[in-house]
């Protein structure tokens, strides 16, 4: 079988790991892979450039093509290739504006009847800021389009959701992806990431996980891409799950195919839990970048097997995963400046004898080869840490973090704090029964 992933961050590079050991014999190729997948082919095209990827991948007979980025997905890569007559997994143009327009998928929750925050959607800035002094505050004001994680800006004043507007709209920081802004409640609540396998009309999750997407530690800070994840959540019961199930995935999916979008690939409902249930805080069309580092060490089961029988128009319905017992955390190790400006081509140590060790699995994000491992990018590691316990999985990717040497290393020392306070407070209740 010949595997072409497309893509090469720290979610591509778990894809990658996972999937070679679904299908040892397979070939493997990759766009451009970081300094880490050295196992892949490369391919010399980038990942959003779908008319010369759909004309390689037909050229060389490649069975089956993984999208990791939302970019290429939105630029219409799944239709250039299924016009080859080849399988890919990952959504449609169209269905993929559920992630590339967030005034879609805001107007397409209010006909589905799906929770979420209250929202409105603003192309003038001056009607966006009269919006705000009207309401005032908290806010969160978004880029509509595509802002590669960092177009959610958290304001806690009328002051601060009028310069995040201004900034998309007149200041222009996200290009044409702030050329419409969303403007919603501020929710409160904790954080859930539910990646479910879909084809078209059922959704499948895979195991829930948590996002940290603050720079700092306790949450503070700018919004970045992902700090790290952590999987399992224990908020995410069966009940809670089920749910999500009928509350939101499946009126999503019927939405979109109503809309002649049918959805077929990841889907990715980022949910705040509220003291009134599960609202959606967006949706993503493709795998969480660091919750896939955290949840695929976990799936005992085959995520080839899925992937391809969605990607030849089949089915998951009925089909049921395999999960390792314990907990994994993933930190992501970032460069000095992140999310801002950054400086790359900094050398990197990686301590051989972490490859040894069978609770620490290093996925490369922003690295490249050039005279030795150096940074290439803003998040530049993930170090995802497994253990019987979450406890045990945290001490494992701290101290793997820690090894792990460049100019500039910044990362978070807490992913996790909110399970582990939780396990802190049960076992205090117990003892104290």
């Amino acid at each position: 079988m010949r595997i072409l992933i497309v893509g090469n961050g720290g979610r591509e590079h778990a894809l990658l790991w996972k999937l070679m050991r679904d299908a040892p014999e397979a070939s493997f190729f990759v766009t451009r892979p970081n300094g880490g997948m050295g196992e892949a082919a490369p391919v010399d095209l980038d990942s959003a450039d779908v008319d010369a990827l759909a004309a390689w991948a037909a050229a060389n007979s490649i069975d089956l093509t993984i999208v990791g980025p939302e970019a290429p997905l939105a630029r219409g890569i799944t239709d250039a290739l299924q016009a080859c007559g080849l399988h890919v997994f990952g959504p449609t143009r169209a269905a993929a504006r559920i992630e590339a327009n967030k005034a879609y998928a805001k107007a397409l929750m209010a006909r589905a009847g799906v929770p979420t925050a209250r929202h409105l959607a603003f192309a003038s800035f001056a009607a966006a800021e009269r919006h705000i002094l009207e309401v005032g505050a908290p806010l969160v004001v978004k880029a509509s389009g595509l802002a590669s994680g960092k177009g959610s800006i958290v304001c806690a004043t009328p002051q601060e959701a009028v310069a995040a507007a201004r900034n998309m709209l007149v200041e222009g920081i996200f290009g044409d992806a702030g050329r419409e802004v969303v403007i919603e409640e501020f929710m409160t609540g904790e954080e859930l990431s539910v990646l479910a396998l879909v084809d078209g009309r059922t959704a499948i999750p895979l195991l829930p996980s948590q996002d940290h997407k603050r720079l700092g530690e306790g949450d503070a800070g700018p919004n970045t891409g992902g700090m790290g994840a952590y999987a399992p959540v224990s908020i995410a019961t069966d009940a809670l799950m089920e749910e999500v199930r009928r509350t939101i995935l499946e009126p999503t999916l019927a939405a979109l195919a109503d809309d002649e979008a049918p959805f077929r690939g990841l889907l990715y409902a980022g949910l705040m839990i509220t003291d009134t249930g599960p609202r959606v805080v967006e949706f993503n069309c493709r795998f969480g970048d660091p919750e896939t580092q955290a949840v695929l060490p976990l799936l005992e089961s085959s995520l080839l097997d899925p992937l391809a029988a969605v990607a030849a128009g089949g089915s998951v319905t009925g089909l049921r995963l395999c999960w390792r017992p314990g907990s994994a955390i993933t930190t992501v190790l970032a460069s000095d400046g992140y999310p801002g400006s950054y400086r790359s081509g900094l050398p990197i140590q990686i301590p051989e004898e972490l490859a040894a060790r069978d609770d620490v699995l290093v996925f490369h994000a922003g690295t490249r080869r050039a005279d030795g491992l150096v940074t290439a990018g803003g998040r530049v590691l993930a170090v995802t840490g497994l253990g019987p316990t979450l406890e045990r999985a945290a001490e494992a990717s701290r101290r793997g973090a820690e090894t792990i040497a460049f100019e500039g290393k910044v990362f978070r020392r807490d992913i996790g704090w909110r399970e582990l306070a939780r396990q802190n407070k049960r076992r205090k209740e117990s003892v104290g029964a």
